[in-house]
């Protein structure tokens, strides 16, 4: 998006009524906020946490320990009866809490945060392990943050997947979403679903639906802001079988035990205001959602974030 004269003068206009009702000093374009750093120039704006994170590794210790190139060792699956000791359930909730504020402005460990979170009540080693390894990942990639170019495009565009009976305990699917406008992420999700999917098609259906519920809730946030969406919301999706179900309107054996409620998709594709579109599994952004990758697909799909080392920003000191 960008900025014309007229949004300055509104700005500007706004500025000074707001400083004749309120004592106000204008202090500049905003550089930092509630623990995120801001980095404006002439090609975008850059959001990242550094200080942060160096807080939150000295606040656990794990400023000298050693760097991992990803937050979770591939394949692994955490259990509520897991076998290893039990540990301090306070600590462990700070150390959830304070990673998943991070998750503001880091997509990349979206995933595991959300992951570990399950575990706060009755948590064990095994647990509080994998919430250190998440901490030397984000020691080697302190300074990573979403980049926002200025660009003139303003389509919402979302990407969603599914990881079938993800869960060892309930054997739940899970899912994540992802929207982009123009260059950068502006909303993510991972979540649990509500009931046990009986085959892949079913759990991807059930996340597309939920993908759409977001789609339709930002794409009328976006016109009280003026930004009015002209098209339909595209979100990729990898899986063909939900894609046809979503615009197959005469129910089947297949579907008919579906609850009526994720059959919201339907109705949204049919008027025109959701498109689920096929793409590659290797092109599907919302993968790193939901399930750990190898180093290489990791990285790739992070990129596609927009999300990068910003040389320019750099670790403020107290503020």
């Amino acid at each position: 998006m960008i900025f014309t004269s007229n949004d300055d003068y509104f700005i500007e206009n706004f500025k000074s009524v707001m400083k004749e009702e309120f004592e106000m000093t204008d202090m500049g374009l905003l550089k930092y906020f509630l623990g995120i750093e801001v980095d404006q120039n002439e090609n975008g704006n850059f959001f990242s946490q550094a200080k942060y994170v160096n807080e939150l590794l000295s606040r656990f210790n794990m400023q000298d320990s050693k760097v991992e190139i990803t937050p979770t060792v591939i394949g692994l699956k955490l259990s509520k009866e897991d076998n290893s000791k039990y540990f301090d359930p306070s600590v462990y909730k700070s150390i959830v809490g304070s990673l998943m504020y991070l998750t503001a402005t880091r997509p990349d460990i979206m995933y595991d945060v959300s992951l570990i979170s399950r575990f706060i009540k009755k948590p064990k080693e095994a647990h509080w392990q994998a919430a250190k390894r998440i901490l030397r990942y984000v020691k080697g990639t302190k300074r990573y943050g979403i980049f926002y170019t200025i660009s003139e495009c303003s389509n919402l565009v979302g990407y969603k997947d599914n990881d079938w009976a993800g869960s060892v305990d309930d054997q739940k699917s899970t899912f994540g979403y992802i929207f982009h406008i123009g260059s950068g992420a502006i909303s993510w999700a991972f979540k649990k679903q509500p009931i046990v999917a009986l085959s892949i098609e079913e759990a991807e259906y059930v996340a597309a639906t939920a993908a759409a519920c977001q789609a339709v809730w930002m794409r009328r946030m976006l016109r009280s802001l003026c930004q009015e969406q002209a098209t339909a919301t595209v979100i990729f999706c990898d899986n063909s079988s939900a894609i046809a179900l979503s615009k197959n309107f005469v129910f089947h054996k297949r579907t008919k035990h579906i609850e009526t409620n994720f059959h919201y998709i339907r109705e949204l594709v049919n008027n025109g205001e959701i498109i689920l579109q096929h793409c590659r599994t290797q092109a599907q952004v919302a993968d790193i959602l939901t399930k750990p990758l190898d180093q290489k697909s990791f990285e790739f799909l992070r990129k596609l974030f927009c999300m990068t080392d910003n040389p320019i920003v750099e670790i403020k000191g107290e503020c």
